[in-house]
């Protein structure tokens, strides 16, 4: 039986529950193949209360094993082994009912589909009547005096009767379940078996025939003379930005603003340049490409393969335009995309190169053409707030291809790719030097308050303790339990 036919079927046992017919409900209950814990559960519920205990017992047993952590049907069996007058095993499963609460004062089955609240105190209470019934007085005193530990407002009358009781050592009354209450399956579930019409009855609302009663999903439509003898373009093409061209030629990028593409590649043209090349965009990815590698596209690229005029790498590919370099295409048409990354197609002015810089952060900085090792170093230590001597560069992220004071900028330059570089930037470790192998301890003699998270602040008349000089204008100290660096001025 599928899920949907036994939360069916166990829905309609539960309603004829609902409405005093137990013995049909018990009959649809039991029809269901393969009964879960909670219809199990029912089962034994319906059971007892036709008083048929042996069958009770069966069915709270297949709930157990299905669900050995459903405490209430312990509690349930416990109650029947009572009514068999087999106290110990009454006993056992109280046991295990009030083990699997876990400490805690009651469970609430209500997000289970039970209306029934398990109390701990009654678990107790029941366990304590076993044991009277039993003649061992002590422990069912014992179980009660606990069972108050766990006590509610609700429940502490029935537990101060059945401890006045046993003080006479007489029995008291049994805290049954309430059988008429069922476990039910979940609302939401069940409001989904209901089939549902969402499309409805469909009806015309206007139509040019004024006879028109079609029912259907659309009413008579006129015909129209000379139609369309071939499929119109998909409109997908014109929503795309650009004209849509096929490549010719297979291309290979020799520069990182080239695009790499392919015989057949449909690409979109985003702006042909006066050398000969062409921004494109394709497969989401934008560069430059040769002009006369393309062909304009006039239909779709669906049309052409199915006519066979896909084109085809047979013939030679024609000589690559020299580029502009330094020239960069309108930047007004490419921010316009919503296809691209605008900040690598600037304009960069001849007299400038722009400088990335990878650090802990990636930025970029402006200097003049040709500039010498001192200006970039210093443009670059300004950007990242640390002393000059404290970072150095490099063409590469592995530091192999340095740069230092004794470089030959020439070959640093020379790496300039349409007026831009990429240069790597790491902060040095500091020498301890001049004097401060060991720890030397000064005085403030101004307070210094800096926003850099590597400074360090403190105020006038602090004792700092200096741990290296990083040159000739900054030491590097500890004070306050902070660490930072600080202006070799400020201290004495």
């Amino acid at each position: 039986m599928s899920f949907v036919d036994t939360l069916r079927q166990w829905d309609d046992g539960v309603t004829c529950a609902d409405k005093q017919d137990f013995s049909e409900a018990l009959r649809i209950l039991l029809a269901i193949p393969e009964p879960n814990s909670k219809i199990c559960f029912n089962i034994g519920c319906l059971h007892l209360l036709n008083q048929n205990l042996d069958d009770a017992e069966k069915a709270f047993d297949c709930s157990i094993r299905k669900d050995e952590h459903l405490a209430v049907a312990f509690f349930q069996r416990g109650i029947t082994f009572y009514k068999k007058m087999r106290y110990e095993e009454s006993i056992g499963d109280f046991q295990r009912a009030f083990k699997t609460l876990r400490g805690n004062n009651l469970i609430d089955y209500k997000a289970l589909g039970l209306r029934y609240i398990l109390y701990a105190c009654e678990v107790l209470h029941n366990m304590a009547l076993a044991e009277a019934q039993l003649g061992n007085w002590e422990k069912a005193e014992q179980n009660l005096r606990k069972a108050l530990d766990y006590k509610t407002e609700a429940k502490l009358s029935v537990i101060e009767k059945a401890q006045q009781a046993v003080l006479k050592e007489k029995l008291f009354k049994l805290v049954e379940f309430p059988s008429k209450m069922m476990f039910k399956p979940n609302k939401h579930y069940v409001a989904e078996l209901e089939k549902k019409d969402y499309l409805g009855k469909a009806k015309v609302v206007a139509s040019v025939n004024p006879q028109d009663d079609f029912s259907g999903f659309a009413p008579l439509q006129p015909q129209v003379e000379d139609g369309p003898l071939s499929p119109r373009e998909p409109e997908v093409l014109r929503a795309l930005e650009g004209e849509p061209h096929t490549v010719l030629f297979e291309f290979v990028p020799e520069t990182c603003d080239e695009l790499a593409v392919k015989p057949g590649n449909m690409v979109f043209v985003l702006q042909k340049g006066a050398d000969n090349w062409a921004y494109v965009i394709f497969n989401g990815r934008t560069g430059l490409v040769p002009y006369n590698y393309l062909e304009r596209q006039e239909i779709s690229l669906a049309l052409k393969q199915k006519k066979g005029l896909v084109p085809t790498s047979s013939r030679e590919a024609p000589n690559i335009p020299e580029r502009t370099r330094g020239r960069f295409y309108d930047t007004q048409v490419l921010k316009h995309s919503r296809f691209l990354s605008f900040s690598m197609f600037d304009l960069v002015p001849d007299s400038l190169y722009i400088v990335k810089v990878h650090f802990t952060f990636t930025f970029a900085v402006s200097i003049p053409r040709e500039s010498s090792y001192e200006v970039l170093i210093r443009k670059i230590s300004k950007k990242v707030k640390l002393p000059s001597d404290n970072i150095s560069l490099s063409l590469d992220s592995s530091g192999q291809r340095a740069i230092d004071a004794n470089t030959d900028m020439e070959t640093v330059w020379s790496q300039v790719r349409a007026g831009r570089i990429t240069l790597w930037c790491n902060e040095k470790k500091v020498r301890k030097c001049d004097g401060f192998e060991k720890e030397t301890h000064r005085v403030a003699l101004h307070s210094y308050q800096s926003a850099n998270p590597e400074d360090l602040n403190f105020k006038e008349g602090d004792e700092i303790t200096v741990l290296a000089r990083i040159n000739q204008d900054w030491l590097e100290g500890r004070c306050n339990g902070s660490t930072g660096i600080f202006p070799a001025s400020f201290v004495k």
